[in-house]
């Protein structure tokens, strides 16, 4: 016979703990403020000491987000929030008038020129989603990253551009 099973205590996710840190601002929803967002909130994680990794992952899912309210909405406004906890970030960035789909991981084809970018948050994410704002008329795409406590990203460093994956031909026999 199996023994009793207790009941689970409810988990909090990060989304519902406490944030150490927090930055909320409003962008104009022009092209131009992808790289305004990337840039203000580079300066925030290297300024909170969030390792280089996650610096990175973090401004990639932030041009993501940022970039489909800009193509897929009519918006004249973005606001992005940046909330940091012990072990989590959370990037959200809210849209005042919903595009006419909602938003979701596609699988393009190979030649298609667009439709990877969730796709990419998903796969930099713990988490990710998307809740209607409390005036209705919106909504708010969120991604959860994992944060270690490693190596922080030197201020006034550019993140690297591309992670470089290991070369298979230079591994010895047998994957080592």
């Amino acid at each position: 016979m199996a023994p009793p099973t207790l009941p689970r205590p409810a988990v909090r996710t990060s989304r519902e703990a406490p944030a150490r840190q927090a930055d909320v601002f409003r962008l104009p929803a022009l092209v131009t403020s992808v790289g305004a967002a990337r840039n203000r909130i580079g300066d925030l994680l290297r300024r909170w000491g969030t390792s280089a990794e996650a610096c990175e992952d973090a401004l990639l899912v932030t041009s993501e987000l940022v970039t489909n309210v800009i193509t897929h909405t009519a918006s004249d406004h973005v606001v992005c929030t940046l909330r940091r906890g012990e072990g989590w970030l959370c990037v959200e960035v809210e849209e005042q008038i919903r595009g006419l789909t909602r938003p979701r991981a596609q699988r393009p084809e190979p030649d298609d020129p667009g439709g990877r970018g969730l796709l990419l948050v998903a796969a930099l994410s713990r988490d990710w989603g998307v809740r209607e704002t409390a005036q209705g008329s919106g909504r708010t795409v969120w991604a959860e990253l994992p944060v270690d406590e490693g190596v922080p990203a030197a201020a006034g460093s550019a993140p690297s551009p591309v992670r470089r994956s290991p070369d298979p031909r230079r591994s010895s026999p047998g994957g080592r």
